[in-house]
């Protein structure tokens, strides 16, 4: 096998690695439920995208799981619902 002629230095070690390191990734929000999505991804929680429902995921749930997901459900729209509605008193009163 072939060896190397001359050892690499630290700073053409550090130079090529310098690319390796992780980025941070970029998370939007569900505009049914608001919860973080993955760009270009469907919500894994209300199985909707831009919008607009694709999958149905209460159909899978057992009657249980389903009465409890749509309480949960509930309980978000109205915390958005508070939410946007504090957002239009801020912008009339500027």
């Amino acid at each position: 096998m072939p060896l190397p002629k001359q050892r690499h230095t630290k700073s053409r070690r550090n130079r090529r690695r310098s690319h390796h390191a992780l980025k941070e990734q970029i998370l939007g929000v569900c505009l049914k439920c608001g919860q973080s999505v993955l760009p270009h991804h469907l919500c894994a929680n209300c199985g909707s995208f831009k919008g607009r429902e694709v999958i149905d995921v209460l159909k899978k749930l057992t009657k249980k799981e389903r009465k409890a997901k749509e309480k949960e459900m509930e309980e978000a729209r109205e915390q958005r619902g508070e939410a946007e509605s504090l957002n239009m008193e801020r912008l009339s009163a500027k």
